[in-house]
């Protein structure tokens, strides 16, 4: 089992990167929550990963922190969800979204997911349940207070940024941000990443 790699990065073609670890360049599918948040190429890079070995591929993914590899992991254990959705639905969403979607129950935050319909929507919810707290894995509480933050996050979403986008520039604002500031201020971020 490989379960971490430290190496350089060497390209960046998303969802995959090929990380070059003492001569050998291993391709790593990563959600796009590490995507965004890797180093410049050439650049050192540490990867907690998950080998899945199938009949015909032995296939390396790889994660930034070591609780979206646990998230992956209870996604894996879902009937009905393979890698590649265990990838998507990390893709879109944050493991504090994803946690605070489970606690809440919103299957329809679930279903903008790519690849995630109704029914899949619903028994994520149920088998999810209960297990993110076992995992260590909590909700955080953004920066802005709680209605300025959704008015600008789906101010955001109207203007044509995904909801993975929307939230984080939104976490990103101070507490006292109002909206009309507080949208300005987040399309200046979301410009420079």
């Amino acid at each position: 089992m490989i379960g971490r790699l430290s190496g350089t990065l060497l390209e960046k073609n998303p969802p995959q990167i090929v990380l070059d670890v003492q001569g050998v360049g291993y391709e790593v599918d990563v959600p796009m929550s590490t995507f965004y948040n890797l180093p410049a190429l050439n650049e050192k890079v540490v990867l907690h990963t998950q080998l899945i070995v199938r009949e015909d591929a032995h296939l390396l993914y790889g994660f930034l922190t070591n609780e979206e590899r646990i998230a992956f992991r209870q996604l894996l254990k879902i009937s009905g969800v393979g890698p590649k959705l265990a990838l998507s639905v990390l893709s879109g969403l944050s493991i504090a979204d994803l946690s605070a979607a489970v606690a809440n129950k919103d299957a329809n935050r679930l279903t903008k997911i790519p690849g995630v319909g109704k029914k899949t929507a619903e028994r994520l919810l149920l088998e999810l349940q209960g297990k993110f707290t076992v995992t260590g894995i909590g909700t955080s509480t953004g920066g802005v207070a709680t209605s300025s933050s959704n008015d600008i996050v789906n101010a955001l979403l109207a203007l044509g940024y995904n909801e993975k986008e929307a939230d984080w520039a939104a976490k990103q604002l101070p507490k006292d941000a109002d909206v009309s500031g507080g949208i300005r201020q987040a399309l200046k971020l979301l410009s420079k990443a």
